[in-house]
């Protein structure tokens, strides 16, 4: 059985306690199984990449992004290795989860429940299903 690794552990610490303004919002919603049941945890760590959060029984990253994250080619290598590793990666700008919370919450539901499963890439919206068929 592997051990915990320090550093990681350090990092994401470091990462829960620099949460911006959407990130807090959208965890108040998220934490002690709030959505329906389901369980997040945050700054999940993923080979060499922090989730902002994860909920592990639906392999499900979900990513709470700034206008500098537009076309970044950094998140789009994160984003093949978390779908190559069977996680689903929903993208979300700071703005929606803040402006449109409801929204949001829905759309993270609907994906949980089974019910977004095609690949949908929009100016305010990204979700990448898996590329590990189950």
């Amino acid at each position: 059985m592997r051990g915990a690794n320090a550093k990681r552990t350090q990092r994401a610490r470091q990462l829960r306690q620099a949460d911006n303004d959407a990130e807090e919002a959208l965890w108040s919603k998220l934490r002690g199984r709030r959505l329906n049941g389901h369980k997040f945890v945050r700054q999940l760590p993923i080979g060499p990449y922090f989730a902002d959060f994860a909920c592990r029984d639906n392999m499900l990253v979900v990513e709470v992004d700034g206008s500098q994250h537009a076309g970044s080619d950094y998140d789009a290598k994160r984003n093949d290795f978390m779908m190559m590793n069977g996680w689903s990666v929903a993208r979300f700008w700071n703005v929606d989860v803040l402006r449109e919370p409801n929204s949001v919450i829905e759309t993270i539901l609907a994906i949980c429940d089974g019910r977004v499963i095609e690949k949908t890439v929009s100016p305010d919206f990204v979700f990448l299903p898996s590329s590990v068929t189950p």
